[in-house]
This record gives C-alpha cells, structure tokens and sequence, in this order.
C-alpha cells in the first residue's frame, strides 16, 4: 500500500512520545521517578504520575460553566416539571425535559 511508510504505532494514531531517562523525586510525595515523556525545567517541579491527575485542574474542554436559569416550567411534551435549564427560555418556543429533548433532538453529524 502507498501509505505504508505512514503506519501508525499504536491506536490512538499517533507515534509513541520518546521516554526522557533520569532520576528525579516527586515534588509532592517524594518517589523516586526514572522516566518521564518531557524533558523536565531547570526550576520547575517534577511530580509523579498518580500526583499529578491528583492536582491537575480540571478540564472544561474550553468552556466555562453556564449559569443556569430557574423557574418553573413543564416540558411541551410530556409535561414534566422543569426547575432549571442551562439557558433564558423564550415565550415562543417550546420547553422540553432532557429526556423529551433527546427523543427529539435532530441527529448529530458524524464523520
């Protein structure tokens, strides 16, 4: 095949990052650590693996939480009650439940 040269290592399809050897210790709990997949700073921190998704800041995926709005509501479908939602309803617009909006939702685009 053409693309041959182009085989990807493993599944994600990418090519494995390089491992950095050393010996450094923890900047949290101290263990000793021998590999690491990024040359370390002079002066900053090194943290081990189980310290670091300890002390990571969580992800959003890039967006900042949404205020939610509340009130009371029925869903136009099955009249549920509805106390919250994530965004300032319009009076001319129907109001759905998460279930009711997923049963109506359009569907979405996939590759």
């Amino acid at each position: 095949m053409i693309f041959d040269k182009f085989k990807r290592s493993n599944d994600s399809g990418f090519a494995p990052r390089p491992k950095v050897q050393g010996n450094w210790k923890c900047a949290d709990c101290g263990t000793t650590i021998t590999e690491l997949p990024f040359e370390p700073s002079a002066g900053k921190p090194v943290h081990c693996k189980d310290c670091w998704k300890k002390n990571r800041p969580p992800r959003n995926d890039g967006f900042a939480p949404r205020p939610k709005v509340q009130g009371n509501w029925k869903c136009s479908d099955c009249g549920t009650e509805i106390t919250e939602l994530p965004f300032e309803p319009s009076a001319d617009r129907p109001i759905y439940c998460r279930d009711c909006w997923k049963k109506n939702a359009p569907p979405k685009f996939s590759r």
